[in-house]
């Protein structure tokens, strides 16, 4: 399939999506939101896919949030894709999207807004050392967005979330690395690099494994631990039954990589 506003690229177990409007920052309008949507359910019914990267086009913007523009000149018109009852989750991901195969954003530049949202969707991100991110809706009078302000305090100390959220203020890169909102900052030239670095340090783990550790971190985060501890994970069950449960220990004791099938 192709897309009008992203790329999306195989490469071996990588997928690469690239939100591709750069004349508006990569701003996110509801047809740009729909793609992501399809692309990322694309990468999650893939077999063949291990791992996503989700950047921008340019050296300016990962995405500047909610296209302002695009929603001023629709003026309540419903008549584009991605709107109306099936509306997709703004970025394709940040609400009502279930994937445990792991996310990766490298964040090329302003992660403002929405743009923010879609980057703490993903489970690992890696910021260029000019970047900016924050929720700057309160500045134009709106309010930062439901995978803004649900998603921001589980990111980082909750003084340290409000700050950001009542002042509407943005944080470089660096400031993100120190509160822990992103993993890495490196100069824009390493970014990809580096991105991919994680992605094949990840595809050196068990697939299953991976997908259950992800699952039963999220699910289990907001429950007591006595509950998460005992609870049935899906993914912990596919893990359990697999091949690569057995092929992990026999690779170790035969001094070999193993060869991991997701199966």
């Amino acid at each position: 399939m192709s897309y009008e506003f992203l790329t999306y690229e195989q490469k071996g177990r990588i997928t690469y999506v690239t939100i591709n409007r750069p004349e508006r920052l990569n701003a996110l309008h509801p047809p740009a939101n729909s793609e992501l949507y399809d692309a990322f359910t694309r990468f999650n019914d893939d077999p063949d896919a291990w791992v996503a990267i989700i950047t921008g086009a340019g050296e300016r913007a990962f995405s500047a949030g909610n296209d302002l523009r695009h929603t001023a000149e629709r003026d309540q018109r419903r008549d584009e894709p991605g709107a109306g009852a099936h509306r997709a989750p703004f970025g394709g991901i940040t609400s009502n999207f279930e994937c445990w195969k792991p996310i990766i954003a490298a964040v090329n530049g302003y992660a403002l807004g929405g743009g923010l949202e879609v980057a703490m969707a993903c489970d690992i991100i890696i910021a260029a050392d000019h970047a900016e991110l924050g929720l700057p809706e309160p500045r134009v009078g709106l309010y930062a967005g439901a995978g803004g302000v649900f998603r921001l305090p589980r990111h980082v100390p909750t003084k340290i979330a409000m700050g950001m959220m009542l002042t509407a203020r943005r944080i470089s890169a660096q400031e993100a690395y120190r509160i822990g909102l992103v993993n890495e900052v490196v100069p824009l030239a390493d970014l990809m690099d580096t991105a991919e670095r994680w992605a094949n340090e990840i595809l050196e783990c068990a697939p299953l494994s991976v997908r259950a550790s992800k699952q039963m971190a999220y699910q289990g985060s907001d429950m007591p631990y006595d509950i998460a501890f005992s609870r049935n994970y899906s993914e912990q069950q596919k893990q359990i039954a697999s091949a690569d449960r057995i092929e992990g220990p026999r690779a170790f004791s035969e001094k070999r990589a193993p060869n991991w099938t997701a199966s």
